[in-house]
């Protein structure tokens, strides 16, 4: 990779980033729960692509980096579907104490 792609890649990637943060930031907290179940269901895709990443065998950083991705991405696999359980879990109906017959 020579210098000039690497600039453009990163800038691909700040700007990406930059532009994530926006969109994030001006949904309405009534609509976080279903856009973190659409974010989860992007970072299981996140996670399929690093394991053929991982499983590439291309080079040793290429693998390295892959099983980073790996971790990172079941890392946010697994605790946005435990944050996501979490807030549904405020709109679930608590039962009523039950009155014991005499």
């Amino acid at each position: 990779m020579n210098a000039d792609s690497f600039i453009a890649c990163l800038y691909i990637f700040t700007l990406a980033g930059f532009l994530g943060y926006v969109v994030i930031s001006r949904v309405p907290p009534l609509l976080h729960t279903p856009l973190m179940s659409a974010t989860n269901a992007l970072s299981g895709i996140t996670l399929v692509g690093s394991l053929v990443t991982a499983g590439a065998h291309e080079d040793t950083v290429s693998t390295v980096l892959g099983l980073i991705a790996v971790i990172c991405a079941t890392i946010n696999v697994v605790g946005g579907f435990w944050i996501t359980e979490r807030m549904l879990s405020f709109f679930r109906r608590k039962e009523a104490p039950r009155k014991e017959k005499e």
